[in-house]
């Protein structure tokens, strides 16, 4: 594992930057692999499972590697190794864009504008727009942003956390990918597949810690952290996504409304199950699902800090333990004395009981080295001290002189 030295205050500083930047509109880091993704698939594409994985692994596996060299260049070095994983956290993160786009929406249902609700839409989530209701707006714009505090806040952050640089970027193209290709249509059914499962596995623990954050901050927002746990337990696996249902759960019963029901994807229509047992979402609970979101994404950003800064201190105690050439630590006389066995000291003070001078000396007779002290016919200095020994020469002379 690379050196992790400024990973914890990289990923604040970069959370900060996101909520403070938000994403560009041209030239973002991730539009760029996207692009160079796209190019790919057109040379790789072939209706195969196969085909699909190398696709996966040709795009993926670089931006990961790309994360963990630049780790390793920044070394121990705190300030290099923090710049660049706050660079890194700002690029893969996307809450602040996510909350925009999502208050645009609320904004346009609060004013009766559908066809600017419509419009917007597209921008958090696939489903075809036309023809919406308020009601079914709302409930695309709810479901999406639930979903989305997952992969664009809390997946990344805690991929980051655990895996450093090669953690936030390799995250990030894994679902960008799976927004390109994890399709259920003709041309991606077999060719997104491995992308498609790689995504499910990578979201698996953020999408149970994004529920479980949503209960908890749930009162926050005027909801039930009870009734978000509630409904997580009882409906999380009505969703055909085995991620995506957990986080719309608990949003559903953290905000006391109901989500689910029929979604069209590019002229298909797919029946989801009913999530909750309140009524549907309205733009006011579009707007409470936006500050829960941003709660999610604040505590997120510190639990993510605090675990990478104890997995950091726990590895350098590991590489401080098992470096090569690494010298034992002296022990003190006084330690030594607790580590001979008990029949070894009451034979030396019996052999030394007719000699004052060395009775008188006793362990720093035994042990001291070139100062006389404690030697026959010698007398000790005063205020010599006994040198410090090593456990190696200590084992030997206790092994030597057991009987």
């Amino acid at each position: 594992m690379p050196r992790r030295s400024g990973l914890a205050s990289g990923l604040l500083l970069g959370s900060a930057l996101d909520a403070l930047l938000a994403d560009p509109r041209r030239g973002h880091p991730v539009a760029a692999f996207g692009s160079a993704a796209a190019r790919a698939e057109r040379r790789l594409w072939r209706a195969t499972r196969a085909r699909g994985a190398l696709f996966t692994v040709a795009c993926a596996g670089p931006a990961a590697a790309a994360g963990w060299a630049g780790q390793r260049c920044a070394g121990r070095r705190p300030l290099p190794g923090a710049a660049l994983a706050a660079a890194a956290t700002w690029a893969v993160l996307g809450g602040a864009s996510l909350a925009a786009e999502a208050a645009g929406v609320s904004r346009a249902l609060a004013a009766g504008d559908l066809e600017d609700a419509r419009r917007r839409l597209p921008a958090l989530c696939g489903r075809d727009p036309a023809g919406l209701p308020a009601a079914e707006l709302a409930r695309a714009a709810v479901e999406s942003v639930a979903e989305n505090t997952c992969d664009a806040v809390v997946a990344p952050l805690l991929w980051g956390a655990v895996a450093g640089v090669g953690g936030l970027l390799g995250y990030r193209a894994v679902n960008t990918l799976d927004a390109m290709v994890g399709h259920h249509n003709m041309r991606y059914e077999r060719f997104g597949w491995a992308t498609a499962r790689l995504d499910d596995v990578a979201n698996l623990v953020p999408a149970r810690l994004t529920a479980i954050l949503a209960a908890a901050l749930a009162p926050a927002v005027g909801g039930s952290g009870r009734a978000a746990l509630r409904t997580l337990r009882r409906d999380g696996a009505a969703h055909p996504s085995p991620n995506a249902g957990r986080c719309e759960a608990a949003f559903a019963g953290a905000l006391g409304v109901s989500l689910g029901g029929t979604n069209v994807y590019q002229g298909r229509a797919e029946q989801r199950g009913t999530l909750g047992d309140g009524p549907p979402p309205g733009p006011a609970d579009l707007d409470r699902a936006i500050r829960l979101s941003r709660l999610i994404t604040a505590a997120t950003a510190v639990l993510a800090a605090a675990t990478a800064y104890l997995l950091s201190a726990r590895a350098s105690r590991l590489t401080r333990r098992t470096r090569p050439g690494a010298s034992a630590p002296a022990i003190s006389p006084a330690r030594l004395r607790t580590l001979t066995p008990a029949h070894e000291r009451t034979r030396r003070r019996g052999r030394h009981e007719g000699d004052p001078g060395r009775r008188e000396g006793g362990m720093r007779g035994n042990l001291a080295a070139g100062t006389g002290a404690g030697r026959p016919g010698r007398p000790a200095r005063p205020g010599a001290s006994a040198p410090a020994i090593s456990p190696a020469r200590i084992c030997r002379r206790v092994t030597a002189r057991r009987p």
